[in-house]
């Protein structure tokens, strides 16, 4: 059931009469108090507004996501720089630097999840990335592998907070239907074309006393240090407290997300019903297993494209320039996607399973055709990034399909922990006594993206299946709803999950 605008101050307020104290979103209470000061939206008015978040709230989420990324894929042409001659580093000492990355995330992801719900969403993200800059600056200082190792962790553990908070934030403001074109250009893959330049530049430097994967990392972590002390006064936890939105404008959006999305925006109740519910849904780990074996595909990428294209023949500067169409192709390829997941919004996972196309075919190029044709080899490693474009799609699936904001936060911690655990795959599966070939590598890539296919399909056929059964429920054999009125009324503002929203429906 969707309200009319007409209708939801009443609700609200009484719900908010009946219910103080309990799990109310606080969204209820903000409409309960301003709703009546303003006329209802117009069309006009909802555009400029969209218009007006996309242009200030995404690029803030974008450019916090996207140097949290830059710290990681640093190491990778660092490489090229005699990182791992400077540190010593012998046998598969690079492969565990990019792996304890997200074994630092796995142990941060609970502890993250739960500040991010119980605590200022945007104020956590801040000052979990103003921790990783710092970790990013102290890595120059590092000259072992123990040094290095206890960084990386750190960082890891920090930044587990990126993918679940951006998305937090964005299911805030966006409807279901918004959210996967924004996730696409707030999780787009810029941290390839920063990285790439900025490992340009510092191949210009001529310091005998400065290694040039030292100024990398000295670049990096003031970029994002600077940027976080920036967001720390101006990214918004929610609607309510966004600086750049007028209490009309927060009106209108608290309304919109609501009406149009069957859920709130804003409760720090930790809910153990939801943390129960979570752990027992089957989307949930079918997205879980799904991220496993799309970020196999990340975590190999991350710590190695750049010696990949380094093998080929290029040299440190060239190898850093071939880098940065990585994430121009990653980010067209995610943004034309999504778009096709606007366009047919209950064809998300089909859209998935196409997207997964060409990263198949790039990594059977690069199995299968000679390392001495350095073209194709090319194509196929630069085809191998579409793996983008499926990673953000059925993300923006769990993000549409996931109501609760304990549940949200406990299913999204759920994902980063498949996102982890592929990640920590990969950079193994490129053995050190495999290179330059990687064979194990490339195969391994091959055989997850199949896995990928089929995980995207078994989605599909869950929403279908929840829905049918949502459908029995609110209706019986003559047809007539079975739902009582004042309850399809009163969900729409409390903080409940998906599974205990009658009027909710999955999509696929």
């Amino acid at each position: 059931m969707n309200f009319k605008d007409s209708d939801i101050k009443l609700v609200a307020e009484q719900i908010i009469q009946s219910s103080r104290g309990s799990d109310v979103d606080f969204g209820a209470e903000f409409l309960s108090e301003n709703e009546n000061l303003y006329p209802p939206a117009t069309e006009e008015d909802e555009r400029k507004l969209i218009r007006k978040l996309d242009f200030i709230l995404v690029p803030m989420l974008f450019f916090t996501a996207t140097m949290g990324a830059v710290d990681k894929v640093a190491q990778s042409t660092a490489a090229i720089y005699d990182y791992r001659t400077d540190n010593n580093l012998i046998g598969n000492e690079y492969s565990w630097l990019g792996s304890i990355l997200f074994i630092g995330s796995l142990v941060g992801m609970w502890p993250m999840s739960f500040l991010l719900q119980r605590f200022p969403l945007g104020k956590v993200l801040v000052t979990a990335s103003l921790f990783w800059s710092m970790f990013t600056f102290l890595l120059c200082a590092c000259d072992n592998f123990a040094g290095l190792a206890t960084l990386r962790f750190l960082m890891g553990f920090v930044e587990c907070a990126i993918v679940p908070g951006c998305t937090l934030v964005c299911g805030r403001f966006y409807t279901k239907k918004e959210i996967a074109t924004r996730l696409a250009f707030v999780f787009a893959f810029a941290s390839s074309v920063i990285n790439g330049f900025l490992s340009w530049l510092v191949g210009n430097f001529n310091d005998s006393h400065v290694a040039a994967w030292k100024y990398l990392y000295i670049l990096v972590g003031s970029v994002s240090f600077s940027w976080g002390c920036l967001m720390w006064f101006f990214l918004p936890d929610s609607p309510l407290n966004a600086k750049f939105l007028s209490t009309q404008q927060k009106v209108y959006v608290v309304k919109r997300v609501i009406r149009d999305s069957n859920g709130g925006v804003d409760s720090n109740h930790w809910n153990w019903n939801q943390v129960k519910e979570a752990f027992c849904d089957y989307k949930a780990y079918t997205v879980f297993f799904f991220n496993i074996s799309i970020n196999i595909c990340n975590g190999g990428l991350s710590t190695f494209s750049a010696i990949i294209i380094n093998n080929l023949g290029f040299d440190a500067m060239k190898s850093s320039l071939m880098g940065i169409p990585t994430g121009v192709i990653a980010t067209i390829a995610t943004i034309f996607f999504t778009y096709l997941c606007n366009k047919f919004s209950n064809r998300r996972s089909l859209i998935a399973i196409i997207s997964l196309i060409p990263p198949l075919a790039g990594s059977a190029i690069l199995y299968g055709v000679d390392r001495s044709k350095v073209a194709p080899q090319l194509v196929g490693l630069y085809l191998l990034y579409f793996y983008f474009a499926p990673y953000v799609v059925m993300m923006s699936l769990a993000q549409a399909n996931t109501a609760g904001n304990t549940k949200k936060s406990v299913t999204y911690s759920m994902n980063y922990l498949g996102y982890c655990v592929g990640a920590l795959i990969g950079p193994q599966t490129f053995r050190a006594n495999q290179a330059p070939k990687y064979t194990g590598g490339f195969i391994a890539l091959l055989c997850s993206f199949l896995i990928c296919m089929m995980f995207a399909g078994f989605y599909w056929l869950i929403c279908i299946w929840e829905n049918n059964k949502k459908d029995k429920l609110v209706t019986g054999s003559d047809g007539e709803s079975e739902v009582n009125s004042s309850t399809e009324e009163g969900e729409e503002f409390y903080d409940l999950s998906d599974l205990k929203r009658k009027n909710f429906r999955y999509t696929t």
